[in-house]
């Protein structure tokens, strides 16, 4: 009967898609309508452009820092024409951090992207772009935090498999290379489990602390994998690069935040009617989110009462965020989240 009931949802949900979609998909095939276009995969040697469209590093030494440690995994780097300019907390204007986004889909000497960091303003610049000569350039994108409003937007106007993962300011783990190169170069990512804590050594007296994998609501879900960092999904409520939350897997990340305000941030989408409309949830890490001293909700509590009584499963603890041992999460792609097992599963390869 459970899985009875998943498939009558997942296919409610299909329904309910199309007929939202209106004239612009008419003759669409369900198939066609949950399938985005995918990009190329990564492979070494090729140009991988840089560009930062949110925030910049603090002095210049950094950013040929951060192009150097993308030059080490075998790539060759093209400069964004903007990308070392800084305007107070934002990487320059709006209109030049949009433009470095935009000729890096439009160069055909660029292979993928690659976002310097995160930061702020990404949402500031959204209207900017041309999404349908994105499509028609697609390439993989990478980045996370504030670049999680680009990866949404893109992936929701221009149909597009985008990258939610590491940024070239940072030193990559042995383990969050190994989930780079499996998801976006190796060909191979069908049925790859995403975030799965690293092994740990297990011993008398010890036991894993910082990686246990949460079981909130139990259950099994697939769909279309949407999310990122919670503030950034949050921002997007209302926008028109916000994407559709009907029947899909939402992943959530974020840092630095107080429970109090992690409350306020799912209440606005549960308020919002976003939440009910999933399919399931997977949360991953809140990085520093639990500082406030009693009394107080933890941050525990406010995940288990936010997203536990949403009828839908919900996992937390996978290695999705602002962490060293960081996975890959392409935003596009079909997943199943099972609960039970404690595993987030790509049901196809997200590069081709």
């Amino acid at each position: 009967m459970a899985a009875r009931r998943t498939f009558l949802k997942q296919t409610i949900g299909v329904s309910l898609a199309l007929a939202a979609a209106g004239p612009a998909h008419s003759g669409d095939t369900v198939m066609k309508e949950l399938g985005f276009l995918k990009p190329k995969r990564l492979l070494p040697g090729q140009t991988v452009g840089v560009i930062a469209p949110a925030s910049n590093a603090w002095e210049d030494e950094d950013i040929r820092w951060a192009l150097d440690v993308v030059a080490s995994m075998g790539f060759k780097t093209k400069e964004g024409k903007y990308l070392f300019q800084r305007d107070g907390y934002l990487a320059g204007r709006d209109e030049d951090r949009a433009e470095d986004v935009q000729a890096m889909f439009d160069d055909d000497s660029v292979d993928a992207i690659m976002c310097l960091r995160g930061g702020f303003g990404t949402l500031r610049m959204l209207h900017l772009l041309d999404y349908e000569r994105i499509a028609k350039n697609a390439k993989l994108i990478i980045g996370f935090s504030d670049i999680t409003a680009l990866l949404n937007a893109i992936s929701a106007k221009s149909r597009m498999i985008t990258f939610h993962g590491p940024v070239a300011r940072q030193e990559y783990s042995e383990y969050t290379l190994n989930e780079f190169k499996r998801v976006t170069m190796s060909g191979e990512a069908k049925g790859h489990v995403l975030g799965a804590p690293p092994p740990f050594e297990a011993g008398e007296g010890k036991a894993e602390r910082e990686n246990r994998l949460i079981r909130i609501s139990p259950g099994t879900a697939e769909g279309q994998l949407i999310g990122g960092n919670l503030s950034l999904m949050t921002k997007l409520v209302g926008t028109p690069y916000e994407p559709d939350y009907r029947g899909k897997i939402l992943f959530l990340e974020d840092v630095d935040e107080r429970p109090y305000r992690i409350d306020g941030m799912l209440t606005h989408l549960i308020v919002a009617g976003r939440l009910h409309q999933l399919a399931g949830i997977a949360f991953g890490k809140c990085t520093d989110c639990n500082k406030d001293t009693p009394p107080t909700w933890s941050l525990e509590r406010v995940l288990n009462d936010r997203l536990g009584n949403l009828g839908i499963p919900v996992l937390r603890g996978l290695m999705i965020g602002h962490i060293r041992e960081q996975t890959t999460v392409p935003i596009g792609a079909m997943a199943r989240l099972d609960v039970d097992a404690g595993q987030l599963i790509l049901l196809e390869d997200p590069v081709r």
